[in-house]
């Protein structure tokens, strides 16, 4: 068996250990196609991608059609609304910036099964190949990050030309026998708890508290964020935000990192309360060789909004080198 053999069948098991102790919900789970069968049957359909199992996966496309390309994979429970600032400010200078709502979120299909990572890397390829675009800078904050690594992991960079990698889950989270310092999967079940009980309170209180950091001492809640957060968490499914808390949390992206043959930018936020920084964003040149990484002092989970000025511009020079 060989090192992605395992490294695959790693994250599968560990993925159906989270799973298992999942409350609820027990139904069987979708399979992802193999790498070719998700892409070549891919199309269009106006502002909608539609996938080989027939997914609608709402995007944007916005900028000069013939402008170099970055595709952006959003965070949970958001849809690709969220990354609008990154997207607004690319596009004025120049770039095509393409960003699709995850299935199961925001405009997208709501499918019953398929809420993992393999069905999301294969949902991104799926994006890029209907679309047909090359020489792609591929970003992704949070468990987005994750879907990028998957989605180099299974299809490889021959249309990738950089990666991005913003407050990212990557490499894994999930506290296991060979990830001794990960986060104990009890806090997942936490999660998975209060999601159950009460989701529109829970992301209330997600956003009021640590992910844009207005839970700090001196920090200024802005309703605004806050309620856009809630809003775009109340449209994504039940379901498939859910089960995405096992996708995030339980994925092992060691491997699909070693894969990684681009220049790969790594941004975060220095006091991330979410995605911890040295468990993320400061192991990920140990798998991803040469990966640059930057961290902001101080910065919350959410920056995209909170440093959006700075994050634009570290985006841009990336790209312009």
């Amino acid at each position: 068996m060989n090192t992605r053999t395992l490294t695959v069948s790693r994250a599968f098991a560990a993925s159906l250990l989270a799973l298992a102790l999942q409350a609820g919900f027990t139904a069987n789970a979708a399979q992802p196609a193999n790498p070719t069968q998700a892409t070549a049957s891919a199309t269009v359909d106006g502002s909608y991608i539609v996938t080989h199992d027939n997914v609608r996966l709402y995007y944007k496309d916005w900028g000069p059609k013939d402008g170099p390309v970055v595709t952006f994979s959003h965070g949970w429970p958001l849809n690709s609304d969220s990354w609008e600032s990154q997207m607004i400010f690319l596009a004025s200078q120049g770039y095509r910036v393409v960003a699709h709502d995850r299935r199961g979120h925001g405009r997208s299909s709501q499918p019953w099964d398929g809420n993992d990572m393999d069905h999301y890397a294969d949902d991104l390829a799926a994006v890029i190949a209907a679309l047909d675009l090359r020489d792609v800078t591929v970003v992704g904050f949070s468990t987005g990050g994750g879907e990028v690594a998957r989605y180099i992991g299974r299809h490889g960079t021959a249309r990738v030309k950089k990666a991005v990698l913003v407050g990212a889950v990557t490499p894994f989270l999930l506290k296991t026998d060979d990830n001794p310092d990960g986060i104990p999967l009890e806090v997942f079940d936490g999660f998975r708890k209060d999601a159950q009980a009460n989701r529109s309170q829970q992301y209330l209180d997600i956003a009021s508290g640590p992910f844009f950091g207005f839970n700090q001492p001196g920090a200024t809640p802005n309703q605004g964020l806050i309620q856009s957060f809630w809003a775009q968490g109340m449209q994504a499914g039940h379901k498939a935000t859910y089960d995405s808390i096992a996708a995030f949390s339980a994925s092992d992206f060691r491997g699909d990192l070693r894969r990684f043959d681009v220049p790969t930018l790594v941004i975060h936020g220095g006091g991330d309360q979410i995605v911890p920084v040295d468990l993320t964003a400061n192991a990920v040149p140990r798998y991803a060789k040469g990966a640059k990484v930057i961290v902001y002092p101080g910065a919350p989970h959410g920056i995209t909004d909170t440093h959006k000025d700075r994050l634009n511009q570290d985006l841009l020079d990336f790209l312009r080198e």
